[in-house]
């Protein structure tokens, strides 16, 4: 089984609404990677989050959601092939749902380059909202869709490695990955 729609690394926005209406069987798998086992939870419209399965309360599926190792083949073919260093944009449709200032920075997100960061403060800018730095390290913080969609590339305006629901190892590590210095698998 695989996503009904495909739409490039810009992935596809609902309104939450939409969202709820479009949404069918929720399914999930659980992967193990280079930065912790992750959490695939998608429907058939697209992948809606990446859990890090490191302690917390986000460990357990939904009583309704069905475990379907063979509907997330081609997330995994392509996270393994970015830790490997090879896949450096992901081409898988994404169900997003959030508020909009959530998905203006979510969006913005998808643009910065592989290889590259930026500072929340940037990001701020690039939304169009310079003021608004707590507010968009809060959405890049709230981000259903880590690796994926590339909030581990925004830092402290210090250069610092801050927040990442990973853990900052694993920021260091995806940066790393990235700027070329190690493949993670």
């Amino acid at each position: 089984m695989t996503f009904k729609f495909r739409r490039g690394n810009a992935g596809i926005y609902l309104k939450a609404r939409e969202a709820r209406r479009a949404m069918g069987r929720i399914y999930y798998a659980t992967m193990e990677s280079p930065v912790g086992q992750l959490r695939l939870v998608a429907e058939e419209m697209g992948l809606r989050m990446v859990w890090f399965l490191h302690g917390g309360a986000k460990e357990k599926s939904h009583g309704d959601w069905k475990e379907d190792e063979a509907f997330f083949i081609d997330v995994r073919r392509q996270l393994r092939e970015y830790f490997a260093g090879e896949l450096r944009e992901f081409d898988i449709p994404l169900l997003m749902e959030g508020t909009e200032f959530q998905k203006r920075v979510w969006k913005t997100l998808q643009t910065i380059p592989y290889g590259e960061t930026i500072s929340y403060g940037e990001l701020a800018k690039k939304i169009g909202d310079p003021k608004a730095v707590r507010a968009v390290g809060a959405a890049n913080g709230q981000n259903p869709i880590p690796i994926i969609v590339p909030c581990h590339r925004v830092i402290g305006s210090d250069g610092s490695l801050t927040g990442f629901g990973g853990g900052i190892e694993n920021k260091k590590k995806l940066l790393e990955l990235e700027k070329g210095q190690r493949r993670l698998l």
